[in-house]
């Protein structure tokens, strides 16, 4: 899928934000497989499973948000974040975090201002509510920010400050649309690059089910008919 992390200079540092509710069981895999220089931020937005406590034992930043939604779990640990180049993955163990070369790498060398991964996905991996959902939606941002996107990707790199800056609002699920519309607005290089994506481990909380990805996407259009 691409250069991996040993690709990048070996001195990088980049802060990885990993929004979690009820991920004990996935995380293990996720912060065990981490290569020198990613540094784990862990949002934990209401877990009962004692998520927090298995990423501590990793060595993770642990970050307690409790306003629930997933633009205000990533908003807390961008906060909290203090490297040049974050970078945001699903805590459910889909993604190889050493896709995260790829995707971090162009912002890193100056070359894209944020970058997307593309889900490449294996058999069973993306529930049909979600890749519907996500077809549409990605056919709306190409049409509405005029860049050649192809997944509205949540394994994602930018410069903290940037991002910081970039005024973002929405607090649930319209925060990813909401990053590429108005970074697109602001002129950002924008790329995608491929990433593998397998079957997450555990139970999906909102985008493997219908009612799930419906919501999402509800907030996605809010956010879209807003920058318009």
């Amino acid at each position: 899928m691409g250069p991996g992390w040993d690709s990048l200079p070996s001195a990088t540092v980049i802060d990885l934000i990993l929004p979690v509710l009820d991920e004990a069981e996935a995380l293990p895999v996720v912060l065990g497989g981490l290569a020198d220089g990613l540094r784990p931020i862990v949002v934990d937005n209401g877990s009962s499973d004692g998520s927090a406590e298995v990423a501590r034992a990793f060595g993770a930043e642990v970050i307690t948000e409790p306003r629930p939604g997933f633009g205000w779990a990533c908003w807390a640990g961008l906060r909290a974040a203090d490297a040049e180049v974050v970078a945001f993955m699903d805590a459910d163990a889909s993604f190889d975090s050493a896709d995260l070369g790829a995707v971090a790498g162009p912002v890193v060398e100056g070359r894209a201002d944020l970058v997307l991964g593309a889900r490449q996905a294996a058999a069973g991996a993306w529930p049909w509510p979600a890749r519907v959902a996500n077809s549409a939606l990605a056919a709306g941002m190409r049409r509405w920010s005029g860049v050649p996107l192809t997944d509205l990707g949540p394994m994602r790199a930018a410069r903290r400050v940037d991002l910081l800056a970039l005024g973002l609002e929405d607090r649930r699920f319209g925060w990813p649309l909401e990053m590429v519309l108005r970074a697109a607005a602001a002129g950002w290089r924008i790329e995608e690059v491929p990433v593998g994506y397998s079957p997450r481990i555990g139970r999906s909380k909102v985008t493997g089910t219908v009612r799930g990805s419906l919501r999402a996407a509800r907030d996605m259009a809010m956010v879209a008919r807003s920058l318009r």
